[in-house]
């Protein structure tokens, strides 16, 4: 562990965040099935010839995975492609992981909780240090539901590893006031920081203003925050928040302080004072520690302190087959069936060049031993 207590050897960069409208239902079994086919095709011929850290690159971008979805053929721009994508990813390679040196844990609502077990159960299988893997999907999470305050709730979480110990978080949540779902990408091997500027690239069509604790401009604000759990005892920040409830505040969602309530957080703040977390990501890797704690200590560091923190929205922002709900056409199911077995054909052919290439090879050194 280093002194931010995260575990050493864990980049982390979020590489992009798409805002999708919120559809509900599912993908019908005939057109997952042939999802699951396809997406395993894919990933064969990607990690064949670039390998598993590239499939991970393109998983982190969110252009990227938005056109696999749409060749798969899941609607354009709903959000259901996040979670019907990463689960035929997750089928399709099944069986296939240590072949492929490609791995992926999580999914959608009680799925997403099971990731640190499935981490630790391939760590164990592959003599990998699970630590860094499941910190990473933790906090990945803790970020984008705590320190960065959009209106979304995290309802689903894919974390893809390599056996290297790269990896890639793919995880959405939803917003059921504006009917649109909000997706996060993450790669680990951007950047060292989970909680300075963690993105690189973000889609959005729906923009807002948001509590920003992981923008560069609050770097001020987070280390106030820190600061406060540290050097400020829970009955005087109990206090403050109490007395920040009787202020007449801006007219922005972010300091709404209805739904915070000073007894109930001050038990979260006695048990952060003991642990003496030694900065802000340490505080947020606390369990118990999420978006109220941290809107609370954000307020206190705001209006009593002056400390501001930045309220941007981090957000920025092909059919191939057609799409589930018919636009821009229905799923063409002959010409899907055609483009799965033209990909298994060509991944099969190049496996046999490969395998006739590496014969040669080992041949051509056996007659070189020989000639010694």
């Amino acid at each position: 562990m280093n002194p931010s207590g995260r575990p050493s050897g864990i980049p982390a960069a979020r590489t992009g965040i798409a805002n999708l409208p919120l559809h509900h239902g599912r993908a019908p079994r005939w057109l997952f099935e042939r999802m699951v086919k396809l997406a395993r095709e894919i990933v064969i011929a990607v990690v064949s010839d670039y390998g598993p850290e590239e499939m991970l690159r393109r998983l982190a971008d969110p252009y990227w995975f938005q056109a696999m979805g749409c060749v798969l053929g899941y609607d354009w721009h709903s959000s259901g492609v996040t979670t019907t994508l990463c689960g035929a990813l997750k089928e399709g390679i099944r069986g296939l992981e240590t072949e492929l040196g490609l791995f992926a844990c999580g999914g959608k609502g009680k799925t997403s909780r099971r990731t640190p077990t499935e981490i630790e159960n391939w760590g164990e299988h592959l003599s990998l240090n699970p630590v860094p893997l499941v910190y990473a999907s933790r906090m990945s999470a803790k970020v984008d539901s705590a320190a960065v305050q959009d209106g979304y709730q995290l309802y689903h979480h894919t974390f893809v590893f390599t056996s290297s110990g790269s990896w890639a978080v793919i995880q959405q949540g939803m917003n059921e006031t504006n009917r649109y779902a909000r997706r996060y990408h993450w790669l680990s091997a951007r950047a060292t920081d989970f909680v300075n500027e963690p993105h690189s690239a973000i889609a959005a069509e729906s923009r807002g203003e948001t509590l920003n604790l992981v923008a560069a401009k609050s770097l001020p604000a987070r280390d106030t925050i820190g600061q406060l759990t540290l050097s400020e005892k829970p009955e005087k920040l109990i206090a403050e928040l109490k007395h920040i409830k009787t202020l007449s505040l801006p007219a922005r969602h972010q300091l709404t302080v209805a739904d915070l309530h000073p007894d109930s957080i001050g038990r979260i703040l006695v048990s952060a004072y003991e642990r003496q977390p030694a900065d802000f990501e340490r505080l947020l890797g606390l369990r118990g520690v999420g978006s109220r704690t941290i809107r609370a200590l954000s307020l206190i560091a705001e209006l009593i302190y002056g400390v501001v923190p930045s309220y941007r929205d981090p957000a920025r922002y092909s059919f191939a087959h057609g799409g589930k709900d018919g636009i821009p056409y229905p799923v063409d199911r002959e010409t899907y069936n055609k483009s799965i077995a033209f990909l298994r054909g060509v991944i099969n052919r190049s496996r046999i060049g490969r395998e006739e290439k590496n014969n040669a090879l080992r041949r051509l050194a056996r007659f070189g031993e020989s000639r010694r």
